[in-house]
């Protein structure tokens, strides 16, 4: 199957994080036997409906967890959620997990995040000026040369 042939799944559009901040996310599940584990992970992107993120201590051991998630300028999102797909290679861990509750007003705000960081991309790639805007949701955990530009500018 090529990648023309392959259909987009994710209901919500997606930023990346991993090249913008590093940001720890906390995993809490209980395993089979009833053990509360906890797993440290990090973020590499997200969307209203779901994230990916990278672990060199593992994959989680359960279908179904609790996230804790605090990116800067969103306070402290909590979430239920369900394991989507693991791939693990040389010891590092991709894991997709796919949020099953999440609160109304916080899938707004990652949609707008996402929203926001999509359209400067566009704006970047289509060379306009001001590709960085004092509106956008996603200022908090942008770096790119664009926005260091303005600030310099200013």
């Amino acid at each position: 199957m090529t990648k023309k042939n392959i259909k987009e799944r994710r209901r919500h559009p997606r930023m990346p994080v991993i090249s913008n901040l590093i940001e720890p996310v906390n995993l809490r599940y209980t395993t089979p036997e009833g053990k509360e584990v906890s797993l440290v992970a990090i973020l590499a992107d997200l969307s209203a409906s779901g994230m990916r993120m990278i672990s060199f201590l593992g994959a989680p051991l359960a279908d179904h967890f609790s996230i804790s998630l605090q990116l800067p300028g969103t306070g402290k999102i909590e979430v239920e959620a369900r394991l989507a797909w693991v791939k693990e290679r040389e010891n590092v861990y991709t894991i997709g997990i796919e949020f099953t509750k999440m609160a109304d007003k916080h899938v707004k705000l990652i949609s707008d995040m996402a929203d926001d960081f999509n359209d400067c991309d566009t704006r970047i790639l289509l060379k306009l000026p001001e590709p960085c805007v004092p509106t956008c949701k996603c200022n908090k955990i942008c770096n790119k040369i664009q926005k260091d530009e303005m600030l310099f500018e200013k």
